[in-house]
């Protein structure tokens, strides 16, 4: 009982007193934010997890993610191209897994209805579309420049470098990336590689500067396409400078005529009795400068050139060369070439 003229708490149907009204309020408030986030988290792994928005036709979404953006620029830009349909669940996904500081700038292809988690791990990975300008082997540096003009992802002109400046590879580019940036990164390379060969030279060369080694593995590339042959061609070069002879190199005159682009036709014979700075069958020693872009290989063909005695060579008809040490051998060489340049030119012929 209580005092008189003061209300008696209510009771249960058992009899229990409820002591405090205010807790069932309280129960049911947590009980309905415990029912709302369940309902939120659900939602949050429908959302991650099941497929994203589709695009209008089907197609992929290319997006630009910039160099430095945060992780709630990237959601942003993600959210604002459709990519994804909620750019807070993004966020906080990639807090959760770990993703927030390890995603990577860069150009994407999203596919169309793409999930959030997979757009994620694109992005986590690098998996970004991937833009590349190949050099090949022997480029002379005007067809280095023409390569760069054809991408179509790079900006701004460029002027044809240095010959023999350009390491001749595959390359990654950006795009709206420079030309002028993509050649460095190139010039830079070939600058590099002769750094690291240089060094590892063979003793007794006859020549004493990168520059003429880049000369005359520019040669030994525009010679041959077969790589076992480079070796064996920079020694038989390396043989006739020591022994003050003559290169007699058919693509330093091609140089001196094309600066290095296809002649399309053979050499006439005022083409090589001319006397050009470039015309190895007049000039004795290495020309001016490179006539291309020469690889690693034919670097270290050069740098590295084994042992050997042989100073004459000649096609041989099947894409490679026949050697000789003796000028008796390689005239015996010179007439089996001619045999078969005339049969070659009656097939030819009676093929019209």
């Amino acid at each position: 009982m209580t005092s008189a003229g003061e209300p008696s708490p209510p009771e249960t149907p058992s009899g229990a007193v409820v002591k405090h009204p205010l807790l069932i309020i309280g129960v049911s408030a947590v009980a309905t934010l415990a029912l709302l986030m369940s309902v939120l988290l659900i939602w949050g792994l429908a959302t991650y997890s099941l497929p994203g928005p589709a695009s209008v036709d089907g197609a992929d979404r290319i997006v630009e993610l910039a160099e430095g953006a945060n992780l709630s620029e990237i959601s942003e830009v993600l959210a604002q191209d459709k990519v994804i349909s909620s750019a807070p669940v993004f966020v906080l996904a990639a807090k959760i897994n770990g993703s927030a500081r390890r995603l990577q700038a860069g150009e994407y292809s999203f596919p169309s209805k793409a999930s959030m988690s997979a757009v994620m791990e694109m992005i986590r990975k690098g998996k970004g579309v991937r833009h590349q300008v190949t050099i090949p082997e022997g480029f002379p540096s005007e067809m280095v420049v023409d390569a760069l003009m054809k991408s179509d992802v790079l900006t701004g002109t460029v002027s044809p470098p240095p010959e023999g400046s350009v390491m001749p590879q595959t390359y990654d580019v950006k795009r709206g990336e420079t030309r002028a940036a993509v050649l460095e990164r190139m010039m830079k390379a070939q600058t590099d590689l002769v750094a690291e060969l240089w060094p590892k030279r063979r003793s007794g060369l006859p020549f004493n500067t990168p520059e003429q080694a880049v000369i005359l593995a520019s040669i030994v590339e525009k010679e041959t396409a077969k790589a076992d042959e480079r070796p064996r061609i920079a020694a038989l070069f390396i043989n006739r400078l020591q022994q003050g002879m003559r290169l007699e190199s058919d693509p330093t005159i091609i140089y001196g005529i094309t600066r290095g682009r296809p002649l399309g036709r053979g050499l006439r014979a005022s083409e090589v009795d001319a006397a050009t700075p470039y015309n190895t069958y007049v000039i004795f020693g290495l020309p001016p400068t490179p006539i291309a872009n020469p690889g690693r290989a034919a670097l270290e063909a050069v740098l590295t050139a084994p042992p050997s005695t042989e100073v004459f060579f000649v096609a041989d008809g099947t894409g490679g060369h026949v050697f000789a040490t003796s000028y008796a051998d390689h005239r015996r060489n010179v007439a089996q070439w001619r045999r078969i340049e005339r049969q070659q030119a009656a097939a030819s012929g009676g093929g019209r």
